[in-house]
């Protein structure tokens, strides 16, 4: 894994600096300007997303903290760490999760049910990129792009990676993946971690059983997905190129879907900003925008993401001197 992060950050990497070379910067640094101020407004806009996922994460945990040690604030502070960890450090996007059922563990619950709600909101999490994907692919065709070859690769991806999710929760909720894997493990890492791997079974097919909080941790991220496009399309009106709904729900399903394929490129460099580029000129939108668009959304990763991965840190400073 750390290999192909590696790679994927390297390609990923050579394929920015290709854009930006074939790009007129001082054009990209003009529309960034353009946008004045305004663009700061990306920041607080992106609690939403944070609290959508967060009040998820919560409805699967209800069962397992029914005295909220783990409140709705203090979920929303770790989501914010989960995705700074997956957006900004070379963890091919898991690493997030791991950091999040450590945080989760402080507040005195057991792991393995901690365990089995991360794993269950992140093929949940699946489930609802392939939904916003296909409206995206949806609104596309009423766009009249399907004529792009790049669209074509895009559908064909689609559909070939249609059975993961389907496969996946059929194989958490009858396949019991991680007492038959422990099997082959055993001698390495010893019976208590693999009594770990049956309680972890167990959780996992008890969450996939409570169909109301699924569905309504699916929806809300769904919800939190459909946000994203918001800062498209507000960027866009800053930079002097209004569009409509559509237009932004477009761009940023496409652009998700690329990041979520391409999931060992470190905080998904190049591969962004290639997407909003090629689904960008079919839809009527210059290079230029697409990647000052990019910009701006960059800026909130980092602004976000900084004080995120700051504060964590300084948590477990705490936590090392007074334990």
């Amino acid at each position: 894994m750390k290999v192909a992060t590696t790679i994927g950050g390297l390609l990923g990497l050579a394929l920015l600096v290709a854009l930006f070379a074939r790009a007129d910067w001082p054009a990209v640094v003009d529309m960034l300007g353009s946008g004045g101020g305004g663009i700061l407004w990306l920041l607080p806009y992106r609690a939403v997303f944070f609290l959508l996922y967060a009040v998820g994460w919560a409805s699967l945990l209800r069962p397992y903290d029914p005295e909220h040690q783990a409140g709705l604030g203090y979920l929303f502070w770790v989501t914010s760490v989960r995705e700074a960890v997956d957006r900004l450090l070379p963890v091919a996007s898991v690493g997030g999760s791991v950091v999040g059922i450590r945080l989760v563990r402080w507040r005195g619950l057991a792991a393995a049910p901690i365990a089995a709600t991360v794993i269950v909101e992140i093929v949940l999490t699946l489930i609802a990129s392939y939904l916003f994907t296909a409206l995206g692919l949806l609104l596309l065709v009423g766009a009249g792009g399907t004529a792009d070859p790049d669209y074509r690769r895009v559908v064909l991806g689609f559909i070939l990676c249609l059975p993961i999710p389907l496969i996946t929760v059929l194989l958490l909720r009858y396949g019991s993946v991680f007492e038959r894997s422990q099997k082959f493990l055993r001698p390495l890492i010893g019976s208590s971690t693999a009594r770990n791997a049956v309680s972890l079974d167990l959780e996992l097919r008890a969450c996939l059983r409570r169909v109301s909080g699924l569905c309504a941790t699916g929806t809300l991220q769904f919800a939190a997905l459909l946000s994203g496009a918001f800062e498209i399309w507000f960027a866009l009106r800053l930079f002097g190129h209004p569009v409509g709904v559509e237009t932004a729900i477009v761009l940023e399903s496409m652009t998700q879907a690329l990041r979520h394929l391409a999931f060992v490129v470190p905080a998904g460099i190049g591969v962004q900003e290639a997407g909003l580029v090629v689904f960008g000129h079919v839809l009527g939108i210059g290079g230029e925008l697409a990647l000052a668009v990019s910009m701006a959304k960059r800026m909130r990763e980092l602004l976000w993401g900084l004080p995120s991965l700051l504060s964590w840190q300084w948590c477990e400073g705490r936590r090392r001197l007074y334990h």
